[in-house]
Formats: structure tokens, C-alpha cells, sequence
């Protein structure tokens, strides 16, 4: 059991290494700039609301959360 609890360790550690390069390279220059993300300049107010980049990441997280119920 603690060699499954370390592989799962070893391999988040390397999957935020990924992400982290990504986002320092510029990778995600794109996200938040959506079609659907909602972006409102006035006067003296700003309103920014991601709702499409916030579907992806909700997609994403629960893709992941059930491969890692299947297989784990």
C-alpha cells in the first residue's frame, strides 16, 4: 500500500512540474480568454467572470478525481 501512495506522489509531483513549465513558458496564455468568459470594462469598474474557463477546469478535475477512483 505505501508504494501506491508513493507512485501517486511521484507522478502529482511530476504532473505540477509540467503544469508549473507550461504556465512560466506561457502555455496558458489562452485560458481565461474564452469565448464565454465574460469581460466588462467601464469607468470605474472592472467585472471579469471566466465561466467557460472555469467549465474546463470543472471538467478537468472531474476526469481526473474518476480515473483516479477507477483505477486507484
Amino acid at each position: 500500500m505505501n508504494r501506491w501512495i508513493g507512485l501517486f506522489l511521484v507522478a502529482g509531483g511530476i504532473c505540477l512540474m509540467l503544469v508549473g513549465v507550461l504556465v512560466y513558458s506561457g502555455g496558458f496564455n489562452w485560458f481565461g480568454k474564452l469565448p464565454g468568459d465574460i469581460h466588462y470594462e467601464g469607468e470605474r469598474v472592472q467585472v471579469y467572470i471566466p465561466i467557460v474557463s472555469m467549465l474546463l477546469v470543472s471538467l478537468a478535475l472531474s476526469l481526473i478525481f474518476y480515473l483516479i477512483r477507477r483505477f486507484f
